[in-house]
């Protein structure tokens, strides 16, 4: 594992790996410009690299010697680039390539919760290739929520509150990458605890307008609220941000990650974790270092400087 000083990464080439072909394009696009703009303000040599197929070729001609993964979903947050990275030793920001892996598959994420007995709603799933059939069967408690195992952004995301709902959502999110999460639903407050090279950040309390955090609320409407730090008594405070650490630990996570949990009733549940936060003008890990006095600048910084191999 490196331990960077800022002089020493100022003499590096830094790679800031953004776009690729997922369906989260748009959104890491604009994580990545983010980001190239506050490492070249803080003095960095860095360039945006849009990784096709032949990623290695391009990390070859731009010389880079750290990469700073900006990617979100398939193709970027799942291990794959990660596992190229270890193999070309070329030093990356984030989680490495298990921690990344396990983190991507919303099912298996909630079987490692429930493994270390940390609190997440009541689900079930079928993978690809299986037949619906007896899922459906199966899952007779509604509403539920219904998500693609390996999508990020609430991408595929529908609440079935009907039986053919229920049908129509897993069918709709089979379509994207074959295994279907169907999660129950929790009525309540959506939170989110951003977690910093092993950090946990205020806790931000999200308020769609619509009632609904989808892509739309996230990414174009300015009516969506962020309460920061959420109004929470701090006992329970407390003990959210325990859980997101834990849920970290327990997946192997490094460098910057960001962990959803829904609040009802006194009685908080843990969603999932994201390996990758956005870092865009309406991302939620920016406010939350905002809220704890730290810049984006600073930010982009603490991330960079955690880089390393072997994770």
């Amino acid at each position: 594992m490196n331990i960077w000083c800022s002089q020493e990464m100022k003499q590096k080439q830094i790679g800031v790996l953004a776009g690729g072909w997922s369906a989260e394009r748009e959104v890491s696009l604009r994580t990545g410009q983010a980001v190239l703009q506050a490492l070249t303000a803080s003095g960095y040599r860095a360039i945006m690299i849009d990784p096709d197929r032949q990623l290695p070729r391009q990390l070859l001609d731009a010389g880079i010697d750290v990469a700073f993964i900006a990617l979100h979903g398939q193709g970027g947050e799942d291990g794959m680039v990660q596992g190229l990275l270890e193999v070309m030793q070329i030093p990356y920001t984030g989680s490495g390539v298990l921690a990344s892996s396990m983190a991507m598959n919303k099912i298996i994420t909630k079987q490692l919760l429930l493994y270390h007995e940390l609190p997440t709603p009541g689900f079930d799933y079928v993978k690809a290739g299986e037949t619906i059939t007896d899922l459906l069967k199966r899952c007779r408690q509604l509403p539920a929520v219904v998500k693609p195992s390996c999508e990020g952004s609430t991408i595929g995301i529908t609440i079935a509150r009907h039986p053919d709902e229920l049908e129509e959502g897993i069918m709709a999110a089979s379509k994207l990458n074959g295994a279907v999460l169907v999660e129950d639903y929790i009525a309540g407050d959506e939170l989110t605890v951003s977690v910093v090279n092993g950090r946990a950040l205020p806790i931000i309390q999200i308020v769609p307008q619509g009632g609904f955090y989808d892509y739309q609320a996230k990414y174009a409407s300015d009516s969506t609220r962020y309460l920061v730090p959420a109004p929470l008594e701090e006992a329970i405070a407390q003990q959210i941000q325990g859980v997101a650490l834990r849920a970290c630990r327990a997946l192997g996570c490094r460098g910057a990650a960001r962990v959803d949990f829904m609040l009802s009733a006194g009685e908080f549940f843990c969603i999932e974790v994201n390996t990758i936060p956005g870092m865009t003008a309406t991302s939620l890990l920016p406010k939350a270092a905002a809220a704890a006095g730290i810049s984006f600048e600073q930010l982009v910084e603490m991330m960079l400087l955690d880089a390393g191999l072997d994770k």
